[in-house]
């Protein structure tokens, strides 16, 4: 998996791409918005230990500065999974995505272009769009030469816990994702895969409503899990062993073709 040309911001440590390899099934791992794969590595490596093919890319931007990630927009984000998943998919039989948050909303935004993909697991997904009044705050923001907000990271109910993500939210780049959940909440429907949807009541970044979304529009069998104990990034929480347990028993079962 390539990285970051020379000249590029250094990538945080820990904040690096990765791969495992595996098969004949395989799994695309995607992190969140301002967020890189710290968050999700522990499932990947969970996914790579039950003997699945592993991607987990580092999205456009993420793991290296603020800076770094106001040159990029949604096309860019999803452009890199998209090319990530065929490569996959082209050394494996059958391949799940999965996706914390905005990870969440690419992979569905993948499956409802890719009719192969064998199933969707969403972690605190973002797919109810947000209202046209907060886009207009976000517009006057960037009128009044403010191009970033306060950080949305590490929403984590655990004390102990910590998600290594950006100081700061950038505007543009959030307005980018807005207007491609705008364009997806249409699309949902085009989603014939099982879907796991894991949901934590208490979360302060993604409003559970898109979780029932995401669940009521797509065209696929659909699995709910409550996330009970955990705040938004419960990859990282308190129940993230619930979340890597029933995960990788999804993917195994939707690859292996069985039913939902």
């Amino acid at each position: 998996m390539s990285e970051k040309p020379l000249d590029a911001p250094p990538i945080l440590p820990g904040a690096e791409a990765w791969s495992a390899p595996g098969g004949p099934h395989g799994a695309l791992v995607l992190h969140g918005f301002t967020g890189n794969p710290n968050s999700v590595r522990g499932v990947a490596e969970a996914l790579a230990g039950a003997g699945l093919a592993v991607e987990l890319p580092r999205l456009p931007g993420h793991g290296t500065t603020v800076g770094d990630m106001m040159t990029t927009r949604f096309p860019d984000w999803s452009g890199a999974v998209e090319a990530a998943y065929l490569e996959l998919a082209s050394r494996c039989d059958e391949v799940v995505v999965v996706g914390l948050s905005m990870g969440g909303t690419i992979a569905a935004w993948l499956a409802s272009r890719h009719r192969r993909i064998a199933g969707v697991a969403v972690v605190n997904g973002m797919f109810q769009p947000p209202a046209e009044e907060f886009h207009q705050i976000l517009r006057q923001c960037l009128a009044q030469g403010l191009d970033h907000l306060p950080s949305i990271g590490s929403d984590i109910a655990d004390p102990a816990a910590r998600e290594q993500s950006y100081e700061a939210t950038p505007i543009e780049p959030l307005l980018s994702l807005f207007e491609a959940q705008a364009e997806l909440y249409d699309r949902l429907g085009e989603i014939h895969c099982p879907v796991l949807v894991l949901t934590s009541p208490q979360d302060h970044i993604v409003p559970p409503v898109s979780s029932e979304v995401l669940a009521e529009r797509v065209s696929g069998p659909v699995e709910r899990v409550p996330l009970e104990r955990s705040f938004h990034v419960a990859t990282l929480d308190y129940d993230k062993d619930v979340v890597v347990e029933r995960v990788v028993e999804f993917a195994l079962r939707v690859c292996a073709g069985l039913p939902a």
